[in-house]
């Protein structure tokens, strides 16, 4: 096959912790990211306004038309919906069903993540969030409510968005809210996120009012061969990135046993049995990859990495698009899903000069990643959609506003957005379904 199916999902990423605000609006009430000590975030920054979605969530959806954008993936806000123990907050479920129409209005597939890492800070102060067993019963609840609102307008579902990230960093490395160490008890956490996750997609299935299509984002990556045209490093590339370093760590010990239903390790002391695999399997209809940095730049098993003379983001994070043809090839020839990319882009220091923001290095950025997704795609790799991280500038959670990833320029102070460069850029690859690269 030459090119993009003309049936490929073209779309925008964003979450609700990120860009919505209007923090204590209608009933809502915090997450453990608005009650997150100021000393944890860059330049004591908060998300309680963000971007102020909420308020102007037709504004930027016009936006997203007039880019041409075909899908939207968003997440809800658990503590929206779900504002205290057993009480649903209806102004919040009315917010999103107005969203959602709002969307299907303009001709633009909603995309539903059900966790990006907002969780309810109530469930944090009285259960310990994640390290409680009881979070699997509170997760259900909330995920049969959002289903009953909404599957009859909903067709695709993504249950968590990169459970390493939002476990790892909020529980080991201490990074991301809630800020616990708690590294010896991480299989616990683990087994309490596969869990929910299991007896989430059940519900989906079981009460949906129309077809779903279930997916999980995971944040994924892969090893680049050292010579890509040699079939024994292409072997020691795809064996690395599920055994060593991050392959172990952030692929395999999610993935095995999520999909494949196999008892995985990591460091000898993180494991999932073959008795529990079993038990928690999943049958996705997609796999969802975010991806922005091959394995090859993490420290995590290759020891200290020097980019001095590598191309970075304002992350420093190394831009390599080869990543994302890799990362896909791998994933799709272990575990044989279809894949939807929900996640990848670049973030920089953009500034508003005249009106305008002239990003050049994002538009080579996303012509050198979607490059790599087209010969992933003509090599027979079964990918349905591309998701560009974000459509607006937000909060980069502990980094606070600096990193800018998005389409669309966002003035914190006014809150007045303007299409980058890059978003018109991206318009045109919509336009001509990737041929403009």
């Amino acid at each position: 096959m030459k090119g993009f199916p003309n049936d490929f999902i073209w779309g925008v990423s964003t979450s609700s912790a990120q860009i919505e605000g209007g923090y204590l609006d209608d009933g809502r009430t915090p997450s453990i990211w608005d009650v997150a000590d100021k000393s944890r975030i860059k330049n004591g920054e908060n998300c309680h306004v963000a971007c102020d979605h909420y308020h102007r969530y037709k504004e930027d959806i016009a936006l997203m038309k007039k880019l041409g954008v075909k899908s939207y993936r968003f997440s809800l806000s658990w503590s929206r919906i779900i504002s205290k123990e057993g009480g649903v907050n209806q102004k919040g479920l009315a917010f999103y069903s107005s969203l959602i129409d709002e969307l299907k209005k303009n001709g633009i597939e909603p995309m539903v993540t059900l966790y990006h890492w907002d969780l309810p800070w109530w469930i944090e102060a009285k259960y310990q969030g994640w390290m409680n067993r009881k979070i699997v019963d509170l997760f259900n609840e909330y995920v049969k409510v959002v289903v009953d609102a909404f599957s009859d307008r909903v067709k695709y579902w993504l249950t968590f968005n990169e459970p390493q990230c939002f476990l790892m960093n909020g529980y080991v490395t201490c990074v991301h809210a809630p800020f616990k160490r708690v590294i010896f008890r991480f299989s616990r956490l683990l087994r309490h996120f596969m869990l929910a996750n299991k007896r989430a997609v059940d519900t989906i299935r079981a009460y949906a009012k129309t077809k779903p299509l279930i997916g999980l984002s995971f944040g994924s990556g892969a090893y680049i061969p050292e010579n890509e045209n040699d079939p024994k490093s292409v072997e020691k590339a795809r064996h690395d990135s599920f055994y060593k370093g991050m392959g172990a760590m952030n692929n395999r010990l999610y993935f095995d046993p999520v999909l494949s239903g196999k008892g995985a390790s990591s460091y000898l002391i993180y494991h999932v049995s073959n008795r529990f695999a079993k038990k928690i399997k999943t049958d996705f209809d997609f796999m969802a990859i975010n991806n922005y940095e091959a394995f090859n730049y993490s420290p995590w098993g290759n020891g200290k990495v020097d980019k001095s003379n590598l191309k970075t983001n304002s992350l420093d994070w190394v831009i390599d698009g080869r990543t994302l043809y890799w990362t896909s090839k791998f994933i799709y020839e272990r575990y044989k899903l279809p894949l939807i990319i929900t996640e990848n882009g670049m973030c920089d220091n953009d500034v508003l000069i005249d009106g305008e923001v002239n990003d050049e290095k994002r538009i080579a950025f996303m012509d050198e990643y979607i490059h790599y997704v087209k010969k992933a795609v003509e090599d027979g790799i079964d990918i349905r959609g591309y998701h560009y991280w974000s459509f607006l500038d937000n909060f980069e959670w502990a980094e606070g506003y600096e990193p800018r990833f998005g389409l669309v320029y966002v003035d914190y102070e006014t809150l007045d957005r303007t299409i980058k460069k890059s978003g018109y850029h991206y318009s045109e690859i919509i336009k001509t379904n990737g041929e403009k690269l």
